[in-house]
Protein backbone atom coordinates (compact mmCIF):
# COMPACT_ATOMS: atom_id res chain seq x y z
CA UNK A 1 0.00 0.00 0.00
CA UNK A 2 1.16 3.40 -0.75
CA UNK A 3 1.57 6.77 1.21
CA UNK A 4 -0.75 9.03 -0.70
CA UNK A 5 -1.76 12.69 0.03
CA UNK A 6 -5.14 12.83 -0.17
CA UNK A 7 -7.83 16.27 0.35
CA UNK A 8 -10.87 15.75 0.99
CA UNK A 9 -13.51 18.12 1.73
CA UNK A 10 -17.04 17.39 3.72
CA UNK A 11 -19.77 19.43 2.89
CA UNK A 12 -21.45 20.71 5.92
CA UNK A 13 -24.78 18.76 4.47
CA UNK A 14 -24.00 15.78 2.41
CA UNK A 15 -26.74 16.66 -0.47
CA UNK A 16 -25.40 13.32 -2.53
CA UNK A 17 -24.08 10.03 -1.22
CA UNK A 18 -22.20 9.57 -4.63
CA UNK A 19 -18.42 10.82 -3.34
CA UNK A 20 -15.80 12.59 -5.82
CA UNK A 21 -12.74 11.46 -6.64
CA UNK A 22 -10.47 13.97 -8.73
CA UNK A 23 -7.07 12.74 -10.74
CA UNK A 24 -4.26 15.53 -11.28
CA UNK A 25 -2.44 15.17 -14.63
CA UNK A 26 0.82 15.21 -15.35
CA UNK A 27 3.83 17.76 -13.63
CA UNK A 28 0.74 18.29 -10.93
CA UNK A 29 -0.40 17.30 -7.79
CA UNK A 30 -3.92 17.14 -5.59
CA UNK A 31 -3.23 20.45 -4.81
CA UNK A 32 -4.62 21.43 -8.37
CA UNK A 33 -8.13 20.71 -7.54
CA UNK A 34 -7.73 22.46 -3.89
CA UNK A 35 -7.87 25.82 -5.69
CA UNK A 36 -11.50 25.87 -6.54
CA UNK A 37 -13.20 22.95 -7.09
CA UNK A 38 -13.10 20.81 -4.02
CA UNK A 39 -14.31 23.90 -2.30
CA UNK A 40 -16.73 24.42 -4.66
CA UNK A 41 -18.37 21.24 -4.72
CA UNK A 42 -18.56 20.89 -1.25
CA UNK A 43 -20.19 23.58 -1.16
CA UNK A 44 -22.95 21.92 -3.51
CA UNK A 45 -23.13 18.79 -0.80
CA UNK A 46 -20.65 16.51 -2.60
CA UNK A 47 -17.81 14.90 -0.20
CA UNK A 48 -14.85 15.06 -2.33
CA UNK A 49 -11.40 13.56 -2.67
CA UNK A 50 -8.21 14.38 -4.51
CA UNK A 51 -5.34 12.08 -4.73
CA UNK A 52 -1.77 13.05 -5.41
CA UNK A 53 -0.49 10.05 -7.46
CA UNK A 54 2.76 8.08 -6.00
CA UNK A 55 5.60 10.36 -6.28
CA UNK A 56 3.48 13.70 -6.95
CA UNK A 57 2.69 15.97 -4.21
CA UNK A 58 2.66 14.77 -0.84
CA UNK A 59 2.51 11.00 -1.97
CA UNK A 60 5.96 8.69 -1.42
CA UNK A 61 7.51 7.34 -4.58
CA UNK A 62 9.17 10.46 -5.84
CA UNK A 63 12.70 8.57 -6.06
CA UNK A 64 10.88 6.07 -8.52
CA UNK A 65 9.17 8.49 -10.24
CA UNK A 66 10.98 7.75 -13.07
CA UNK A 67 9.95 4.57 -13.51
CA UNK A 68 6.51 4.87 -12.57
CA UNK A 69 3.92 3.07 -15.27
CA UNK A 70 0.34 4.07 -15.56
CA UNK A 71 -0.47 0.85 -13.85
CA UNK A 72 0.73 1.95 -10.79
CA UNK A 73 -1.14 5.11 -10.95
CA UNK A 74 -4.01 3.20 -11.52
CA UNK A 75 -3.24 0.99 -8.86
CA UNK A 76 -3.50 4.16 -6.71
CA UNK A 77 -6.65 5.18 -7.86
CA UNK A 78 -7.82 1.61 -6.87
CA UNK A 79 -6.29 2.06 -3.30
CA UNK A 80 -8.37 5.38 -2.44
CA UNK A 81 -11.37 3.98 -4.40
CA UNK A 82 -11.63 1.04 -1.61
CA UNK A 83 -11.67 3.64 1.31
CA UNK A 84 -14.12 5.94 0.18
CA UNK A 85 -17.69 5.32 1.71
CA UNK A 86 -19.08 4.12 -1.74
CA UNK A 87 -18.39 3.81 -5.22
CA UNK A 88 -17.19 7.58 -6.75
CA UNK A 89 -17.61 9.60 -10.00
CA UNK A 90 -14.15 9.57 -10.95
CA UNK A 91 -13.27 12.83 -12.53
CA UNK A 92 -9.45 13.03 -14.42
CA UNK A 93 -7.89 15.70 -15.84
CA UNK A 94 -5.07 15.23 -18.90
CA UNK A 95 -2.99 12.02 -17.90
CA UNK A 96 -5.09 11.70 -15.00
CA UNK A 97 -8.31 11.41 -17.74
CA UNK A 98 -6.19 8.39 -19.16
CA UNK A 99 -5.63 6.82 -15.83
CA UNK A 100 -9.43 7.42 -15.35
CA UNK A 101 -9.88 5.20 -18.45
CA UNK A 102 -7.57 2.85 -17.67
CA UNK A 103 -8.82 2.14 -14.39
CA UNK A 104 -12.35 1.81 -15.56
CA UNK A 105 -11.30 -0.78 -18.14
CA UNK A 106 -11.12 -3.38 -15.28
CA UNK A 107 -13.35 -1.65 -12.45
CA UNK A 108 -16.24 -0.02 -12.74
CA UNK A 109 -18.07 3.57 -11.27
CA UNK A 110 -20.60 5.83 -10.52
CA UNK A 111 -20.11 7.75 -13.88
CA UNK A 112 -16.36 9.46 -14.72
CA UNK A 113 -15.80 12.81 -16.03
CA UNK A 114 -12.83 13.42 -18.60
CA UNK A 115 -11.40 16.88 -18.49
CA UNK A 116 -8.94 17.83 -21.60
CA UNK A 117 -8.03 14.20 -21.14
CA UNK A 118 -5.48 12.48 -23.18
CA UNK A 119 -7.58 10.57 -25.84
CA UNK A 120 -7.36 6.68 -26.45
CA UNK A 121 -5.17 7.06 -29.46
CA UNK A 122 -2.77 8.30 -27.12
CA UNK A 123 -0.48 11.25 -26.86
CA UNK A 124 1.69 10.65 -30.05
CA UNK A 125 0.31 14.08 -31.99
CA UNK A 126 0.62 15.59 -28.86
CA UNK A 127 4.64 15.20 -28.95
CA UNK A 128 5.14 15.49 -32.56
CA UNK A 129 3.63 19.21 -32.03
CA UNK A 130 5.68 19.80 -28.86
CA UNK A 131 8.87 17.97 -30.54
CA UNK A 132 8.21 20.76 -33.33
CA UNK A 133 8.20 23.59 -30.93
CA UNK A 134 10.40 23.12 -28.85
CA UNK A 135 13.28 21.03 -30.27
CA UNK A 136 15.97 21.62 -27.54
CA UNK A 137 14.04 20.86 -24.67
CA UNK A 138 12.70 17.84 -26.28
CA UNK A 139 16.14 16.47 -26.72
CA UNK A 140 16.87 17.19 -23.36
CA UNK A 141 13.68 15.07 -22.27
CA UNK A 142 15.07 12.25 -24.09
CA UNK A 143 18.86 12.78 -22.74
CA UNK A 144 18.04 12.76 -19.37
CA UNK A 145 14.29 10.54 -19.57
CA UNK A 146 12.49 13.27 -17.18
CA UNK A 147 9.46 15.36 -18.48
CA UNK A 148 10.54 18.48 -16.57
CA UNK A 149 12.34 20.41 -19.82
CA UNK A 150 9.02 20.56 -21.30
CA UNK A 151 7.43 22.50 -18.39
CA UNK A 152 10.66 24.36 -16.98
CA UNK A 153 10.20 27.58 -17.29
CA UNK A 154 6.94 30.21 -16.67
CA UNK A 155 7.06 31.05 -20.84
CA UNK A 156 6.89 27.28 -21.47
CA UNK A 157 4.26 26.09 -18.69
CA UNK A 158 2.08 28.79 -19.89
CA UNK A 159 2.41 27.83 -23.57
CA UNK A 160 1.10 24.33 -22.12
CA UNK A 161 -1.59 25.12 -19.34
CA UNK A 162 -2.58 28.57 -18.49
CA UNK A 163 -4.44 31.05 -21.40
CA UNK A 164 -2.54 34.24 -21.38
CA UNK A 165 -5.08 36.26 -20.28
CA UNK A 166 -4.47 34.34 -16.99
CA UNK A 167 -2.97 36.97 -14.20
CA UNK A 168 0.99 36.67 -14.30
CA UNK A 169 0.57 36.19 -11.04
CA UNK A 170 -1.44 33.29 -10.60
CA UNK A 171 0.43 31.54 -13.49
CA UNK A 172 3.77 31.99 -12.02
CA UNK A 173 2.36 30.73 -8.72
CA UNK A 174 0.87 27.59 -10.86
CA UNK A 175 4.88 27.15 -12.51
CA UNK A 176 6.23 26.88 -8.51
CA UNK A 177 3.96 24.12 -8.32
CA UNK A 178 4.79 21.87 -11.31
CA UNK A 179 7.14 18.91 -11.21
CA UNK A 180 8.66 16.25 -13.19
CA UNK A 181 6.51 13.72 -14.61
CA UNK A 182 7.42 9.60 -15.06
CA UNK A 183 9.03 9.32 -18.26
CA UNK A 184 8.28 5.78 -18.54
CA UNK A 185 4.58 6.68 -17.93
CA UNK A 186 4.94 9.09 -20.96
CA UNK A 187 5.68 6.38 -22.99
CA UNK A 188 2.94 4.42 -21.57
CA UNK A 189 0.92 7.20 -22.91
CA UNK A 190 2.63 7.57 -26.65
CA UNK A 191 2.19 3.65 -27.13
CA UNK A 192 2.95 0.82 -24.36
CA UNK A 193 -0.21 0.92 -22.55
CA UNK A 194 -3.23 2.73 -24.61
CA UNK A 195 -7.38 2.73 -23.32
CA UNK A 196 -9.32 0.33 -24.93
CA UNK A 197 -12.52 2.32 -25.10
CA UNK A 198 -14.39 -0.97 -25.98
CA UNK A 199 -13.70 -2.43 -22.29
CA UNK A 200 -15.43 1.22 -20.68
CA UNK A 201 -19.03 0.89 -19.67
CA UNK A 202 -19.49 3.78 -16.96
CA UNK A 203 -20.99 6.80 -18.23
CA UNK A 204 -18.59 9.66 -19.76
CA UNK A 205 -18.83 13.27 -19.82
CA UNK A 206 -15.79 14.42 -22.31
CA UNK A 207 -14.97 18.27 -21.95
CA UNK A 208 -12.18 20.03 -23.51
CA UNK A 209 -11.07 23.66 -23.72
CA UNK A 210 -11.00 25.78 -27.13
CA UNK A 211 -7.61 27.37 -26.92
CA UNK A 212 -5.65 23.73 -25.18
CA UNK A 213 -2.52 23.11 -26.90
CA UNK A 214 -1.64 20.04 -26.03
CA UNK A 215 -5.09 18.58 -26.68
CA UNK A 216 -6.88 20.16 -29.38
CA UNK A 217 -10.36 20.51 -29.63
CA UNK A 218 -10.96 17.89 -32.28
CA UNK A 219 -9.11 14.72 -30.26
CA UNK A 220 -11.24 16.12 -27.55
CA UNK A 221 -13.99 15.32 -29.81
CA UNK A 222 -12.36 11.98 -30.93
CA UNK A 223 -12.41 11.15 -27.19
CA UNK A 224 -15.88 11.65 -27.11
CA UNK A 225 -16.85 9.45 -29.76
CA UNK A 226 -14.72 6.59 -28.52
CA UNK A 227 -17.15 6.77 -25.66
CA UNK A 228 -20.30 7.15 -28.03
CA UNK A 229 -20.94 10.68 -26.49
CA UNK A 230 -20.53 14.20 -27.57
CA UNK A 231 -17.90 16.31 -26.16
CA UNK A 232 -18.50 19.61 -24.56
CA UNK A 233 -15.66 22.24 -25.76
CA UNK A 234 -15.08 25.58 -23.73
CA UNK A 235 -14.49 29.00 -25.52
CA UNK A 236 -11.17 30.75 -24.09
CA UNK A 237 -9.90 28.29 -21.91
CA UNK A 238 -6.60 26.68 -22.20
CA UNK A 239 -5.32 23.29 -20.72
CA UNK A 240 -5.53 23.33 -17.15
CA UNK A 241 -9.57 23.85 -17.16
CA UNK A 242 -9.49 23.71 -13.16
CA UNK A 243 -7.88 27.45 -12.74
CA UNK A 244 -8.92 29.15 -16.36
CA UNK A 245 -11.23 32.27 -15.97
CA UNK A 246 -14.64 30.26 -16.04
CA UNK A 247 -14.43 27.28 -14.18
CA UNK A 248 -17.74 27.81 -12.73
CA UNK A 249 -18.82 27.02 -15.75
CA UNK A 250 -17.00 23.89 -16.24
CA UNK A 251 -18.06 22.90 -12.44
CA UNK A 252 -21.61 23.70 -13.43
CA UNK A 253 -21.81 21.09 -16.58
CA UNK A 254 -20.32 18.84 -14.46
CA UNK A 255 -23.12 18.93 -11.43
CA UNK A 256 -25.78 19.39 -14.54
CA UNK A 257 -24.75 16.28 -15.90
CA UNK A 258 -24.38 14.49 -12.67
CA UNK A 259 -28.39 15.21 -11.85
CA UNK A 260 -29.23 13.95 -14.84
CA UNK A 261 -27.93 10.72 -14.05
CA UNK A 262 -29.26 11.01 -10.64
CA UNK A 263 -26.21 11.22 -8.77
Amino acid sequence: IMRLEIISKTPTTLAHSTPLLFVHGAWHGAWCWDEYFLDDFARHGYAVHALSLRGHGGSEGRERLRWTRIADYVADVDQVVRQLAAPPVIIGHSMGGLITQKYLESHSARAAVLLASVPPMGVLATTLRLALRHPIEFIKVNATLSLFPLVATPALAQESFFSSRMPAAQAQKFFQKLQDESFLGFLDMLMLNLPRPQRVQTPMLVLGAADDTVFHPHEVEATARAYHTQATIFPDMAHDMMFEEGWQSVAETIRKWLSEKGI
